[in-house]
């Protein structure tokens, strides 16, 4: 049924813990990767023409000047300029060729032994192999960077498949999009198991960032592909996850900091294959979003619950909430980290207006086009870097005949 302020309330029932719950624990705090489109660099071989040039330039200007004006010392801009950009190498012949250039303007006006002059080409050769130095430590980094880079898109394909793109009558799309640039994988997570009556979701968000978080996601991701098709409901399931996640969290944070505050937030859903509805438990996450009929619902129940390793500390019942999700329908599950991305002005990102300029194209889109124009749209509105991972999965169930049914495979995550 609905509630006030157009919110689609649940069919469980209690008052929930989050009445009552500062919103830090209430939505915690909260890359493949959308984020960003790891395609390779643009060739940068014309930038060479520029100290080429500088070069050609200031030799011909120097010789033709009156004598007491010297242009020697710009050459120095040559090697300096090309460190920047190219590889040792190519920094080392860029001062070669400089330090001939000074050596024509040496003889072409006085001599090679002009104290002047002899100067000059003695600091432009030490320029330039500092130059050159410089170049091979940039070069180092950057290799290093690119094997991190290849590390963590191998640890995200194993932490963090794609999700499948259809389960029985679903249609599905994910996108990770991460706040570091070195990074591909972090905190946040998602996962989907096909059962014998339906598909079973995840979407939820470690506390931390760095390796930490990747561990916490690891240990849930775990947990719940172990036991997403063992147990029957939706309450035992989130069960099974919190036995299985706090005392490792709880070890963890005490470990790290002295403070018992190591939790991750999570959203578990069941869809039905022949039922019109989506059945969720809300451990601290952000209500997932319906889209349908031409307007965009939160699913806000009465019965949202702690984090998972939290339950200890703030005892609740575990809660199922019930809601209407019909062929047709979108539901949008995501991570605070897209809610909380932040313009130039500091204001959030408005989701929830967005979809529903939107409303109408996403009922006929498919998840992935939704998706695809949510993550430009949010890229556009941060100015390309977000301030915390963001995860998206967009759920579509397919109208009839649209979709034909699929054996249930193993859980993916």
């Amino acid at each position: 049924m609905r509630g006030a302020g157009g919110r689609l309330r649940g069919t469980g029932g209690g008052e929930g813990w989050r009445q009552d719950t500062p919103r830090r624990l209430r939505y915690a705090f909260y890359v493949h990767p959308f984020r960003r489109d790891h395609a390779p660099r643009p060739s940068r071989r014309w930038l060479l023409a520029v100290p080429f040039a500088l070069i050609a330039a200031v030799t011909v200007v120097d010789v033709l000047v009156p004598p007491e004006v010297h242009l020697g010392p710009f050459l120095i801009a040559a090697p300096a300029v090309t460190a920047s950009f190219a590889g040792p190498r190519t920094t080392a012949l860029v001062g070669a060729v400089a330090v001939v250039a000074q050596t024509v303007v040496a003889l072409a006006r006085t001599s090679v032994t002009d104290l002047n002059h002899t100067y000059q080409i003695v600091a432009l050769v030490l320029i330039s192999v500092i130059a050159t130095f410089f170049a091979h430590l940039r070069e180092r980094d950057e290799k290093r960077m690119a094997r991190l880079r290849s590390i963590a898109h191998a640890a995200q394909s194993v932490v963090l498949p794609p999700l499948p793109e259809r389960a029985g009558p679903l249609r599905i799309a994910s996108v990770y999009l991460a706040a570091e640039e070195e990074a591909q994988v972090g905190g946040d997570l998602f996962a989907a198991a096909r059962t014998a009556s339906g598909t079973r979701l995840l979407i939820g968000d470690a506390r931390g960032k760095g390796l930490d978080a990747i561990s916490e996601a690891s240990l849930v991701l775990g947990a719940f592909r172990v036991t997403a098709r063992r147990e029957p409901g939706l309450r035992e399931l989130v069960g099974r996850l919190e036995a299985g996640v706090g005392p490792a969290e709880r070890a963890r944070g005490a470990a790290a900091d002295g403070v018992d505050e190591a939790f991750v937030t999570a959203l578990v859903l069941d869809v039905p294959d022949h039922e019109p509805v989506v059945r969720l438990v809300n451990c601290g996450h952000p209500p997932p979003l319906l889209i349908g009929r031409g307007r965009v619902t939160p699913l806000e129940g009465t019965g949202t619950g702690p984090p998972l390793g939290l339950s200890d500390v703030l005892a609740a019942d575990v809660t199922v909430e019930t809601f209407p999700f019909a062929a047709g329908d979108v539901l949008l599950l995501h991570t605070d980290g897209v809610t909380e991305a932040r313009d130039r002005s500091r204001a959030f990102y408005p989701l929830t207006e967005r979809l529903a300029a939107w409303a109408a194209a996403a009922a006929q889109d498919d998840p992935a086009a939704l998706l695809e124009r949510l993550r430009a749209d949010l890229l556009t509105y941060a100015g390309g870097r977000l301030g915390d991972d963001a995860a998206l999965v967009a759920v579509r169930r397919a109208t009839a005949g649209t979709g034909r049914p699929v054996p249930p495979p193993a859980p993916s995550g």
